[in-house]
């Protein structure tokens, strides 16, 4: 796994699933599918992997079981394809996955680029009063290269900052990270209620793939709260063992639990008594991740309002003290006549 997941690494992942799901939509096997994305990949680290699953595949496993090498992809890839294996809708579960990191591609696009102009901003701040000012100040005895490294050093710890938030919130790391993660993220305004809705739909989205490709409710769910990528979920789903061996229905359990909204409940019900729990949760897919990328769009555009007070305040604390050093410096000459 990268350190960091980036755009356009989203956007690779994209393409390499829209080409795969063109290419067995046309009736060509995955073997050799996979064998005309090795020779051209979306992009050069793709060879390796794509290597690896074909070296598999020769051997007897499925690509769902192919597909376990060095975490190169996430459960949640790994479980809709096993489930398009299951129900011979291959190029339908591809094409999910391309339109699934097309958004998330999108979407990341959009924080970065409302985030430029207040990073600019902080970086013209810093070059104007930590090394112009002191320079043009110091009737140029003072060094510039000194003035240049004060300061980065002085804008470091905001860099380790950005990249430490990045690094915890996008890379691979074990249940009980994850766990305190969601935990601390989750009572941030907009963020975690973002977060969570983009769970509950990644849950519903590998629950309709699962349900159409046959797999019995109970395997679906476990499976679903697994690929959601909450602990949270995952925790629920795993306590409900014994209260489905008594013959409680999910439903009721989704229902009586804190974890789903009423929403998500209320449509589920339906969407299980009605007979049509497939299209229901399709809907209930398509709605959470709308509802979940306005929230985290919204989070980064009062993150981007917050960084430009930051930095209005301080240019005014730095140009309040500039003035107030000449002024004094002023008053002490005509104190001296």
């Amino acid at each position: 796994m990268p350190f960091i997941v980036s755009p356009r690494q989203f956007t690779q992942r994209a393409e390499f699933y829209r080409q795969l799901a063109q290419l067995t939509a046309a009736g060509i096997g995955v073997t050799h599918a996979l064998e005309q994305l090795k020779s051209h990949p979306p992009a050069h680290s793709y060879r390796v992997p794509i290597q690896k699953v074909l070296e598999k595949l020769m051997q007897g496993q499925t690509l769902s079981e192919s597909l376990h090498y060095d975490n190169w992809l996430p459960d949640f890839d790994v479980t809709i394809i096993a489930a398009g294996e299951r129900s011979g809708r291959l190029d339908s579960c591809f094409r999910m996955l391309s339109d699934y990191y097309s958004q998330r591609a999108s979407l990341t696009k959009q924080i970065i680029s409302r985030l430029i102009y207040p990073a600019f901003l902080i970086h013209f701040a810093a070059f104007v009063f930590l090394v112009v000012l002191p320079f043009a100040g110091s009737q140029f005895h003072a060094s510039l290269s000194l003035l240049f490294i004060k300061a980065v050093l002085t804008l470091l710890p905001i860099y380790l900052l950005v990249g430490l938030i990045i690094f915890v919130s996008q890379s691979k790391h074990g249940e009980k990270w994850r766990a305190v993660m969601e935990s601390v993220l989750n009572p941030v305004p907009m963020l975690g209620s973002g977060r969570r809705a983009l769970a509950l739909a990644r849950l519903a989205a590998v629950l309709e793939a699962l349900i159409s490709a046959g797999v019995n409710i109970v395997e679906a769910w476990n499976f679903a709260a697994i690929a959601s990528n909450s602990p949270a979920l995952r925790r629920t789903v795993s306590g409900w063992k014994s209260s489905l061996a008594a013959g409680r229905t999910p439903a009721e359990l989704v229902g009586s639990s804190s974890i789903f909204p009423t929403t998500f409940a209320n449509l589920y019900h339906s969407g299980e008594v009605s007979g049509k729990l497939d299209e229901t949760l399709r809907r209930l897919h398509i709605f959470y991740e709308e509802e979940g990328s306005y929230k985290i769009q919204i989070m980064a555009q009062w993150t981007t309002y917050a960084i430009y007070l930051l930095a209005v305040l301080a240019i005014a604390y730095k140009i309040i003290q500039f003035y107030t050093g000449y002024f004094n410096q002023v008053s002490n000459v005509m104190n001296g006549f």
